[in-house]
């Protein structure tokens, strides 16, 4: 059951402008290497070795930057807030749009897409935490989904551009607008800023009852499990009395136990840190960012050329687009593990058919097996994007408790990063070397991660995000999920379960004081 306002709403999907933000930055280079002006701009046409080790760095120092701004990002955002740390990342990610726009040669451009990695991996960071924060427990996949979805969106959008522009006269407009239009989304975000409330759970920590309850207040509308007011305490309520509860009795613990240092001592702490990291590694040990950021060169492997490889790959996103809203629309039914392990076993199996039909007609004039080589990788972004790719976001940003879930999520990002930084920095000269059999690295690791996670990895679907500190074994200060209670109060009363702190039937103390008007404690 949705409990989600219009004003919950609105907050998700401005908050997705920063993952359109990172979807164009992590996708436009795919796209300028198909355009001639970059090419020829750069010398990348005429020496194959100096090509191969350009196009390696430039996607290498992306990722550097994006391990760098993941920490950076975790740091802010418990220092200053989600929305400061948001701002700052827009500020970061325009000025790295400028750099790339701007660049004279092969030395501006790394930096340049260092500044854009850096600025648009704080985003990537902080948005799920930010919507997991603002969503309600039983649509927490759809809306903390939509972040998944809206960067894979931002990819079809650039393909759709580099395609039109690739047709353009002018050799240096080709290039330098498609990296230009990076600045539009976190400019928008900026000026858009004003709409968006801080994190209700980022306030409770500073102490700030009061605004954090009219935030909660306006996010969530009241559920319908109950007949008339007077017998019923609004959904709002009973979440914020459990996370004012929860977030007493973490600083109480986080206190008595040491502070920091949990994360590497406490058992509990450190399993959600290699689960996070996990997570984003098997997403692309799937190889799923070298057959995207090389996937021109891999259609003209296959006998395609000119502007149709570029129109391939831009129709390879939209059909990546679509199934990553189908991933969101079903994941709080189905299940993020399930979803999970669904996608890396397809994405294994697809590319292997994938790898024959390389082994088989790379090279060769037959259209039916080149047609087929198009199919498989088709077949790969389905099961990535409907299993894996908006399912990680969502699965990462929740695991965490509040307390260490920036941490969390920045140390899951660099699992993202740092696989990512090996993959493609080596990826151009190893598809150059052994071609097809670099993707046999990719099927062993996701063999390998498809059994680690049905193992080990508990589900999280329909949980409050204080609720799922149980699936780790930490204490949960109030149990509050609607799979919990009854379906009415009465049935509640004659069962004798009731809330967690009733007094004679009344709600709790301390969200009847909330109800009236929360005032700074």
């Amino acid at each position: 059951m949705a409990h989600y306002s219009f004003y919950n709403l609105r907050t998700i999907l401005i908050l997705t402008l920063g993952s359109l933000t990172y979807g164009y930055a992590n996708s436009v280079l795919t796209y300028t290497l198909g355009l001639p002006g970059f090419l020829e701009y750069f010398n990348l046409n005429n020496d194959a070795a100096y090509a191969n080790a350009i196009m390696g760095t430039i996607n290498g120092i992306f990722s550097a930057g994006g391990v760098a701004g993941s920490f950076t990002a975790a740091f802010m955002c418990d220092r200053y807030g989600r929305k400061a740390t948001m701002n700052t990342a827009a500020v970061v990610s325009i000025l790295g749009g400028v750099l790339l726009a701007g660049s004279v040669n092969a030395a501006m451009l790394i930096v340049a897409r260092l500044v854009s990695g850096w600025g648009v991996s704080m985003l990537v960071v902080l948005i799920p935490i930010f919507q997991a924060e603002v969503s309600p427990p039983t649509s927490r996949g759809l809306l903390v989904g939509q972040h998944g979805v809206w960067i894979v969106a931002a990819n079809a959008i650039t393909g759709w551009i580099g395609f039109g522009v690739y047709y353009s006269s002018n050799m240096s407009f080709q290039w330098r607008f498609l990296f230009a239009l990076q600045c539009v989304c976190p400019l928008a975000l900026l000026c858009c800023s004003h709409w968006v409330p801080e994190s209700p759970r980022w306030l409770l920590m500073q102490g700030r009852h009061a605004e954090s309850w009219e935030i909660i207040s306006k996010l969530h509308t009241n559920s319908h499990e109950f007949s008339d007011r007077d017998d019923k305490t609004s959904y709002a309520e009973k979440e914020f009395h459990q996370m004012v509860k929860q977030v007493e009795l973490d600083a109480k613990l986080w206190a008595e136990g040491g502070g920091a240092w949990q994360i590497l001592t406490k058992p509990s702490y450190r399993k959600r840190m290699w689960m996070g990291f996990f997570t984003q590694f098997a997403a692309q040990a799937t190889g799923a960012m070298v057959v995207y950021n090389y996937m021109v060169n891999l259609y003209k492997e296959l006998g395609f050329s000119g502007g149709i490889t570029i129109m391939l790959s831009a129709t390879y996103v939209t059909v990546a687009t679509l199934a990553n809203f189908v991933a969101s629309v079903i994941m709080d039914r189905v299940g993020r593990v399930r979803l999970l392990t669904i996608g890396l076993t397809g994405c294994m199996i697809s590319l292997s058919l994938e790898c024959v039909m390389e082994a088989r007609f790379v090279g060769a004039t037959d259209h039916t097996g080149n047609a087929l080589g198009v199919f498989f990788i088709f077949c790969f972004i389905c099961f990535y994007a409907g299993g894996i790719d908006a399912t990680s976001y969502v699965y990462c940003s929740e695991i965490f408790a509040t307390h260490i879930r920036a941490q969390g999520m920045a140390f899951s990002m660099a699992g993202t990063f740092l696989s990512t930084i090996v993959f493609l920095e080596v990826g151009p000269t190893a598809l150059a070397t052994i071609g097809w059999k670099y993707y046999l690295v990719f099927i062993g690791l996701t063999a390998v991660d498809v059994a680690i996670m049905l193992w080990y990895f508990p589900e999280t679907k329909g949980l409050s995000l204080e609720g799922i500190n149980a699936k780790f074994g930490d204490e949960v200060a109030v149990h509050f999920h609607d799979e919990e209670y009854p379906a009415s109060r009465a049935e509640a009363r004659s069962s004798g379960q009731g809330l967690e702190g009733e007094k004679d039937g009344t709600a709790p103390e301390h969200i009847e004081h909330m109800s009236r008007k929360p005032s700074h404690e």
